[in-house]
């Protein structure tokens, strides 16, 4: 018989599970359960060797399951399935995108650290930059899209830092401006003040892409973390968080999480595993609606700049690393309304279909408002550089017919 590859999409129907153990159940059943029974005691210490790291294990060794902090069935099976997509050799899942990220910055930075990190940043991973680890010694240096490798080198060597760098975060496309930062300058500036003694590892938070359309590992990225809330859950039902990479680094990450005990559990898991067999689907239809959103705003009068991947143009530095570096130019548009807060807040104020919350990536089109919502605690300062300002919206494009979509933010925009 002849073997096939199959594809990711195909693949998370069925991969890592084996329904004859689980009495035939053609889904993987919700492992609802604290704690697994041993067979022997001398399993129990095979296990409990592997679990902390006392030994290796074996080629053939089924992963034995202890407690449910530690593994569960539909974490596990969960892990291996979004390992596909960015073809890492390890995923852990977590309670929340803020658990994934902040467990990544608390495992691979200690007091006296520096963490350079792209701007703009999700608001969140912001306030835990410049408000949370400088209680613990640690600081952070932002740089911006506009720098290149050599000035962001010497940016940190000015600042008599580079003794002092760990980690350099990067989230592009960056929310809400959309904003591209080119995965190979991370690379160069992380190897730059690497040496034998102290790693740099380059971290991408890859949420507004999802594990579809962009796969940073492939481009010189050690972990690659998602708010799993968002296009891999996609449906506003339930908080999780990811991160992937190589084995050497996702044993640190997954001992980590380990101890803080911040994993998903398996209600979370299992509704994760139902929402990857839709994953390309509805991905797919809601960057189909995007190109007509984003196609109708920029010739609407009453709004101003459009912050959109797909319009783009050769010869645009951002163009080259869109070209380079993602594979689709998404469903998330942000734009600007003529006018000021008050105009925006009468646009959102109207939408009938469109819902007003925050977050992103589900079924439902979503509108916001960046600058008073998910990036108010962002310095003043920061949003201007940015370009965060009063008048911008945040939409998250949704799997609605297009037309429809279109029809309420024009009804919206008449209001203003």
């Amino acid at each position: 018989m002849q073997n096939r590859q199959f594809h990711p999409e195909s693949l998370m129907m069925t991969f890592g599970y084996k329904p004859e153990l689980s009495e035939g159940a053609v889904k993987c059943p919700i492992f609802q359960t604290s704690t697994f029974v041993f067979k022997t005691a001398e399993e129990g210490k095979a296990f409990f060797q592997v679990a902390y790291g006392q030994r290796e294990k074996q080629p053939n060794e089924e992963l034995g399951l202890i407690y449910s902090r530690l593994n569960n069935p539909d974490l596990q099976i969960l892990e291996e399935r979004l390992c596909l997509w960015d073809e890492a050799e390890e995923c852990a899942v977590f309670e929340s995108g803020m658990s994934a990220i902040s467990t990544v910055m608390l495992e691979f930075l200690r007091p006296g650290d520096v963490i350079l990190y792209s701007k703009p940043v999700y608001g969140g991973t912001d306030h835990f930059i410049n408000k949370v680890l400088p209680e613990y010694g640690i600081h952070g240096i932002g740089f911006t899209n506009s720098q290149s490798a050599e000035e962001v080198i010497q940016m940190v060597k000015d600042a008599g830092l580079a003794s002092k760098l760990k980690m350099v975060y990067v989230e592009t496309p960056a929310n809400p401006t959309n904003a591209l930062f080119d995965f190979g300058i991370c690379r160069e500036v992380a190897d730059k003040f690497s040496s034998a003694e102290k790693e740099v590892v380059v971290v991408a938070d890859n949420t507004y892409m999802g594990p579809l359309w962009q796969h940073p590992l492939k481009h010189g990225v050690d972990l690659v973390v998602y708010s799993a809330t968002k296009y891999i859950g996609g449906h506003s039902d339930l908080i999780a968080g990811a991160v992937l990479g190589k084995s050497k680094h996702m044993k640190r990450v997954r001992t980590l999480r380990t101890f803080l005990g911040n994993m998903a559990g398996p209600w979370t898991g299992w509704l994760l595993m139902r929402s990857l067999e839709t994953l390309k689907v509805r991905m797919t239809q809601q960057a189909r609606n995007a190109v007509e959103v984003a196609g109708f705003l920029k010739s609407h009068p009453k709004v101003g700049k459009v912050f959109y991947l797909g319009h783009l143009q050769p010869g645009d530095v951002q163009y080259d690393i869109f070209k380079k570096q993602l594979s689709c130019a998404g469903a998330m548009v942000s734009f600007e309304v003529k006018g000021g807060e008050a105009d925006a807040f009468v646009f959102l104020n109207h939408l009938r279909l469109i819902k007003l919350a925050v977050s992103l990536g589900s079924t439902e089109s979503l509108a916001e408002h960046p600058a008073t919502m998910t990036h108010c605690d962002v310095s003043e300062e920061d949003r201007k550089e940015m370009g965060i300002s009063e008048r911008l919206i945040r939409l998250s494009i949704g799997v609605e017919h297009h037309e429809d979509i279109i029809w309420d933010i024009s009804q919206a925009l008449e209001r203003v």
